[in-house]
């Protein structure tokens, strides 16, 4: 039942994006009319002018144009002109530079928030305020404290990515059966232990679900904040290519944003089915 519908869901998958692929195809074709002027003219202006050809890539084109850059990701002729694949690696290494940094943060203070009442209700309101501040508001206060753009953005994903973190490790924490905490303190586990052999496997799910919430969220920020800082990164890619009127480029770019961040969804997705189990 479950192989077949699989099959069916990539069967049905698969015929969207032909279907996508087709109307984008069939709407960025040539149909306006040849225009004749002269051969100077006609390269200042272009083939949108000249040939009647739609502003927006097509498929076929943008195929082409990801083939070159597959074929060279690593090449560096300057500072505005680097491979794709050094872009993606930038981008990737503060996302997890700042990912790493919650994590270390936001876990082992979510567990003492949900092990404790009163730091719960303590530090609830500061958490209420500071959780719904955008991330991209950071950065300015970020750039005049630290003066460095790359840790700047750096600083702008760990502060996103800390509070699904966080909330999740509180509630999955204090979510755990009362009842095997109690056979724990029967058994006298001391707390430490209790935490690590009772809490920790039943709230790894919960944990799990708010670190592929923030992996997801601070993907998304990072692509931004690059746009702000400039320098490298796929989001300097795609707002250079703008500004180079390469809508090609920039259609890859953000094809590229989207697998890379499906990728890192999915491998937190792996992590979560191999710590849940059913009760």
């Amino acid at each position: 039942m479950t192989s077949s519908l699989r099959f069916r869901a990539g069967l049905v998958s698969i015929v969207l994006l032909a279907a996508f692929l087709g109307i984008w195809h069939l709407a960025t074709r040539s149909t306006a009319p040849v225009a004749t002027m002269s051969p100077e003219y006609a390269k200042l202006m272009g083939l949108t002018a000249t040939q009647g050809k739609s502003a927006m890539p097509g498929p076929l084109d943008v195929g082409a144009k990801l083939w070159e850059h597959l074929k060279r990701p690593f090449y560096d002729n300057g500072p505005n002109d680097k491979g794709l694949g050094i872009q993606l690696a930038y981008s990737i290494a503060r996302v997890g530079t700042g990912y790493l940094l919650a994590v270390l943060v936001a876990i082992p203070l979510g567990f003492l928030i949900g092990m404790s009442p009163l730091l719960s209700k303590a530090l609830d309101p500061f958490i209420q305020v500071l959780k719904p501040i955008s991330p991209l508001a950071w950065m300015p206060l970020a750039l005049y404290t630290i003066k460095d753009s790359s840790v700047s953005a750096i600083f702008v994903i760990f502060i996103c990515s800390i509070w699904p973190m966080l909330l999740n490790t509180v509630f999955g924490v204090a979510s755990v059966r009362k009842e095997w905490i109690n056979v724990a303190r029967t058994l006298e586990v001391g707390t430490i232990r209790r935490a690590f052999t009772v809490i920790l496997p039943a709230a790894a799910p919960t944990i799990l679900t708010g670190m592929r919430i923030s992996i997801g969220i601070a993907w998304l920020v990072i692509v931004a904040a690059e746009m702000l800082v400039g320098g490298t990164g796929i989001g300097y890619f795609v707002w250079n290519e703008w500004n180079n009127l390469s809508i090609t480029n920039v259609i890859i770019a953000i094809l590229l944003i989207g697998i890379v961040g499906m990728l890192l969804d999915q491998i937190l997705a792996r992590f979560t089915r191999m710590v849940t189990f059913p009760e």
